[in-house]
């Protein structure tokens, strides 16, 4: 069994503490806010010691794997102090707010000997994964291009609620908060990106970063990708959606967090949709998922076999530059050819 401890108790550590708690293999130890009533009320539900200060957490020997789900600007500082005090390192999306403290968590976890892992928690939805097999087996043929579409709701009290919410500096927008994980599935299918061109406004929020963003990938394969994500879509979310499209193939995985397929067609793929169609899950009762659960199991079996996890920082670093890329186009009016310098 391993034992974790979460720094940040807000809306998502709720998704980690419910996973951990869940797994047989591992134990929440310790949990750790700023706020010392948030803390105590996180600890006392999921029977954990709590801690106000995150150095001081980390002072502790039981705790093996540290989970960051604080705002996003703090994600790579933790990230590097818990790598230095020795434990392995799970952190939310975005890893960074910039490529240079990506690189920075990175290394210092390389150094320190510990795991490092993103939380992209959809790559291990059902419908991704099949998707995946799919594109894994040459099913596709040549790749010719996809879409990743965010259409959710994010109104006023949502950013009112946390004053980091749609800052430059703390968080980023609808394409670093939301859109984030669908653009790490759309390149995770379609491999490395040659160049991006995007614009990014600020159509109704008051916020200081886009709450629409809109871009064109061209991939190095010579397949072009679209991304839309917006968090203005009125009156609550629609869908998360990505289409792979190939020569001889074509998936799209909808609803409001891509976990369900509907376009499944391949060569002799009747019986197969069917059977598909039939065994769907559910939506899920929030946009993040179901994945949490699997992408932590993943980290524990990566720690007892010695091997990367699932979605280590080098993975998570791409979404994370073709994001950064977008916001230099908005500032230039240029495309941008990868490899980004920031």
């Amino acid at each position: 069994m391993l034992k974790f401890g979460i720094i940040g108790c807000g809306r998502i550590a709720l998704k980690h503490a419910e996973s951990i708690v869940a797994l047989p293999e591992a134990e929440l130890v310790g949990v750790c806010d700023i706020v010392p009533e948030r803390a105590r009320a996180f600890a006392e539900k999921y029977g954990a010691k709590p801690y106000v200060d995150y150095i001081e957490m980390l002072k502790n020997p039981e705790i093996d794997v540290i989970t960051v789900a604080t705002p996003s600007d703090l994600h790579a500082p933790i990230g590097i102090a818990a790598a230095k005090a020795g434990k392995h390192v799970m952190v939310e999306k975005p890893m960074a707010m910039t490529l240079k403290s990506a690189d920075e968590l990175i290394a210092a976890c390389r150094e320190a000997g510990v795991k490092l892992a993103v939380i992209h928690q959809n790559r291990f939805n059902k419908s991704i994964k099949l998707m995946r097999t799919a594109l894994n087996d040459g099913r596709f043929g040549k790749l010719t291009h996809g879409q990743a579409t965010v259409r959710w709701n994010r109104d006023d009290n949502y950013y009112a609620q946390a004053p980091w919410r749609g800052t430059k500096l703390q968080d980023g927008g609808v394409l670093m908060n939301q859109s984030i994980h669908n653009i790490d599935l759309l390149q995770w299918m379609f491999g490395p990106v040659e160049s991006v061109f995007g614009y990014t406004t600020t159509m109704l929020r008051k916020i200081e970063m886009e709450d629409i963003g809109v871009a064109v990938l061209k991939f190095k394969s010579g397949a072009l990708g679209i991304i839309e994500a917006a968090s203005t879509i009125y009156p609550k979310n629609i869908e998360e959606t990505l289409n792979v499209f190939g020569e001889t193939g074509s998936v799209m995985v909808g609803g409001i967090a891509v976990n369900r397929i509907e376009t499944w067609e391949f060569q002799d793929s009747e019986q197969e949709k069917a059977e598909i169609f039939a065994s769907q899950e559910n939506d899920p009762p929030n946009v993040y998922g179901f994945g949490h659960r699997e992408i932590i199991l993943d980290m524990i079996q990566a720690i007892w076999e010695d091997r990367p996890p699932a979605v280590p920082g080098e993975e998570g670093r791409k979404a994370l530059e073709i994001i950064l890329s977008i916001y230099k186009c908005q500032e230039t009016g240029m495309p941008v050819v990868l490899p980004l310098r920031e």
